[in-house]
């Protein structure tokens, strides 16, 4: 396990494939003890438990972590599972226990989702497309009720179903916010000649997404195309906004972007 203090007074813990950047005020040096310390067993909970979280929900897993998939992964009619909450309730574990020390603001960034702790203040989230080109700014304030970031797409690190150039929900907690980014992105979506598609497994074998097509590919689109894409990703938005899944949700595709919930939050 590597933990070190980085730039920005800042704190880098990093265990297999897990890679975690933590941001705290107040009482800093406690905290980054506190996270180190809880962060030192999560890799074996949730390697023992990994079979049962690549299946298709409902389950019932035991560690504290995989129960935070779990609940963060109930209650949807399509197919999910518990890893599509992975990062962020790695995230929202971490923080938890950074929240028993004095501190005013606190965040775990678990490669782009995101767990927040705001007492006082705000917090800066760039909205981008696939190339990286900045989109716009949202800024999350104390009382906004949003304490988990969660970025989905095709430009990300797992496979994507969708055709989205990226997703990101902003929630009440960093699992729940992951995995509704997930199933924004891959409601975003049209059936066209320039998506190209392959099964999971045929990528990755260990997929838990199996025999089900995933996006490899996504040629230049017509503009019709990218709005009936994106109107099939904010329907499905607005249907967990008024939920009380999230709060928030920025969808971009190929240049074009909506947002779902509270637009005062953006800063396009």
């Amino acid at each position: 396990m590597i933990a070190a203090r980085i730039s920005g007074d800042r704190l880098h813990l990093q265990h297999g494939p897990i890679d975690l950047i933590v941001g705290a005020e107040g009482a800093r040096d406690a905290a980054f003890a506190t996270a180190q310390a809880r962060f030192s067993t999560v890799l074996e909970e949730l390697v023992a438990e990994l079979p049962l979280l690549r299946t298709a929900m409902p389950v019932s897993p035991k560690g504290v972590i995989a129960q935070r998939m779990a609940r963060a992964a109930s209650g949807f009619s399509e197919f999910v599972t518990p890893m599509a909450a992975v990062a962020g309730a790695v995230a929202d574990e971490v923080l938890t226990a950074m929240k028993t020390r004095d501190i005013s603001k606190a965040y775990v960034n678990n490669g782009g989702d995101i767990a927040l702790y705001l007492a006082t203040g705000s917090f800066d989230v760039g909205v981008a497309g696939l190339d990286a080109t900045a989109l716009g700014k949202v800024t999350i304030r104390a009382g906004d009720g949003i304490s988990g970031i969660a970025t989905s797409g095709r430009g990300g690190r797992s496979l994507s179903r969708g055709i989205a150039d990226s997703v990101t929900v902003l929630a009440g907690c960093g699992a729940g916010a992951d995995v509704a980014a997930t199933m924004i992105t891959n409601a975003v979506d049209v059936e066209a000649a320039q998506v190209v598609r392959e099964r999971a497994f045929d990528l990755d074998p260990d997929s838990d997404l199996g025999e089900r097509l995933v996006v490899t590919a996504c040629g230049s689109l017509s503009l019709n195309q990218i709005d009936a894409a994106l109107n099939n990703g904010e329907a499905r938005a607005l249907e967990l906004v008024r939920s009380g899944r999230i709060k928030t949700a920025f969808l971009v595709l190929q240049g074009q972007k909506r947002v779902v919930g509270m637009k005062e939050l953006a800063n396009a």
